[in-house]
């Protein structure tokens, strides 16, 4: 196709020049044979996209009571605006597939997302193509913002794997002085690695029984890039995959648009190009301003901060007694075999259980991965302290010089008046106010996934608080949870974690 295009591109720009060296006075003429031309290109291009769409290799399972099942083979001839048309022709009509099919070779699907997603508002068609996007060098901060979506679907880079060594650290000040606070705490996170290495060796020796050697040190590096990772400053650079549907897409770019900081306000722009440019007929929503200036508003309360938060606390228990007293959701309740197996999703109409806690950010960002449940995005100070964990976790020395460095770091970061700004030079051991609601369900999916010796100890504490919790409330209808309850501190399992790729 590639080769078509140039050979007639080339072909008509030499034409046209040639005739109107000719003749200047013919250049409609000239105009109309190039029109001409360019019709036998459009001719060619649409027979080979119809080619290329009647090859397609669908997987067809017929019914046995009537009907199929297509799983789609989108090749490299349906993208993701081709892909919601198609689906959002089945609303419409019933001609099936293949019918669609037909549609979308003979008309496109540029035209029909400009008129009816974009210009009708017709908004669900936008949840039926997706796209994936890879943001890459932003801060923990910008990561944060971009993740903070119930639909959002992704995965960032991983602290416990990621050499920090040569990382950009994100300096919104732009100064010596902003540069400097960074660059100590990349030194210290560097310096202070073999050490904790040798120390955590030391306090879990290993044994042939637990495995390989190789998986043994594996466990050990992520343990001590666990602990480390505490003194990374918010501000370090991270990147992130976000595999999304062009409606939410579009819908999570106008919040961030408005975002308290710079960077993810730059980054909104950012994002907004790219989608135009791959999806000129998705992206050219109309703004207007009453909904701009609400926006504005509501993102200026943004950022929770409770400089009073308890250390755990349940603030209020919404669920519906009378609902759990019905003995045949409480048999549901008891028959739950296992972990592995959910709550249905409909026990989520029994209500909401809202929690107020004190966590590092560091395993907040791992806390944020529940799309589920409702969290606010905690503004990182230093006012509710450094998680003590970490320093617990350090050999005597090493702690010493981290405790005064947090002495030291902790006046200049001080001088930096923007409370927003502020958090770029912050280290991720500092503890923040968290506010978390979310329904049965839900929680317990959570509760059960972080009660697990491979879930960092800190966000662990508070999984196993919450369960008391609700062990509490509920044991009476017949719950059963299924925890790790091992006091485990260390576990050579973690250093089969890794996504490593085998030479060939």
């Amino acid at each position: 196709m590639r080769a078509v295009c140039r050979f007639f591109g080339i072909r008509i720009i030499i034409f046209i020049k040639n005739r109107i060296c000719q003749n200047k006075s013919g250049f409609l003429k000239i105009i109309s044979q190039f029109l001409q031309k360019l019709k036998v290109y459009n001719i060619i291009k649409k027979t080979s996209s119809m080619k290329k769409l009647k090859n397609l290799n669908h997987s067809v399972e017929k019914i046995k009571s009537g009907g199929q099942v297509i799983v789609i083979d989108r090749g490299s001839v349906i993208d993701s605006e081709a892909e919601a048309m198609l689906q959002a022709l089945h609303s419409r009509s019933i001609g099936g597939l293949m019918h669609h099919m037909k549609v979308l070779e003979e008309r496109g699907a540029d035209n029909f997302m400009k008129n009816f997603y974009v210009g009708y508002g017709h908004k669900s068609i936008g949840d039926l193509g997706s796209t994936t996007i890879f943001v890459e060098g932003i801060s923990m901060l910008a990561a944060k913002a971009i993740q903070d979506w119930p639909l959002y679907n992704g995965q960032e880079s991983s602290t416990r794997y990621i050499d920090f060594s040569k990382r950009e650290f994100i300096n919104p000040l732009g100064s010596k002085k902003g540069e400097k606070v960074l660059e100590r705490w990349r030194d210290f996170y560097l310096n202070s690695m073999d050490e904790v290495k040798k120390h955590l060796k030391k306090t879990f020796p290993y044994n042939e029984e637990d495995g390989s050697e190789k998986v043994y040190e594996k466990a050990i590096e992520a343990r001590a890039f666990d602990i480390l990772r505490s003194f990374l400053p918010a501000g370090a650079s991270t990147n992130l995959a976000w595999h999304t549907n062009l409606r939410q897409a579009a819908d999570k770019i106008m919040t961030l648009r408005h975002h308290p900081l710079e960077e993810v306000r730059e980054i909104a722009i950012s994002l907004e190009k790219a989608l135009q440019k791959k999806y000129p007929s998705s992206f050219t929503h109309k703004r207007y301003e009453d909904t701009e200036e609400y926006l504005e508003l509501s993102m200026k309360s943004y950022y929770y901060h409770n400089k009073k938060c308890d250390k755990f606390k349940l603030l209020k228990n919404l669920t519906d007694k009378s609902f759990f007293e019905d003995k045949e959701i409480q048999k549901i309740l008891k028959k739950r075999p296992n972990g592995k197996t959910e709550l249905p999703k409909w026990l989520s109409v029994g209500g909401m259980l809202e929690f107020e806690f004190l966590l590092d950010f560091g395993s907040f960002r791992d806390l944020q991965r529940h799309r589920a449940l409702f969290q606010r995005m905690p503004l990182l100070t230093m006012d509710l302290g450094f998680e003590e964990w970490y320093l617990d976790e350090l050999p005597v020395e090493v702690k010493r010089e981290a405790e005064k460095l947090l002495r030291e770091q902790k006046k200049e970061i001080e001088t930096i008046k923007d409370k927003n700004l502020r958090q770029y030079y912050i280290p991720m051991g500092y503890k923040v106010a968290n506010r978390l609601s979310g329904n049965l369900p839900a929680l317990i999916y959570m509760i059960e996934l972080r009660s697990s010796v491979f879930v960092h100890p800190t966000l662990r504490k508070i999984a196993f608080s919450m369960a008391k919790v609700i062990e509490k409330k509920f044991d009476r209808y017949g719950l059963k949870l299924y925890l790790e309850k091992e006091s485990h501190r260390f576990d050579v399992g973690r250093g089969k974690q890794d996504i490593v790729l085998k030479r060939k």
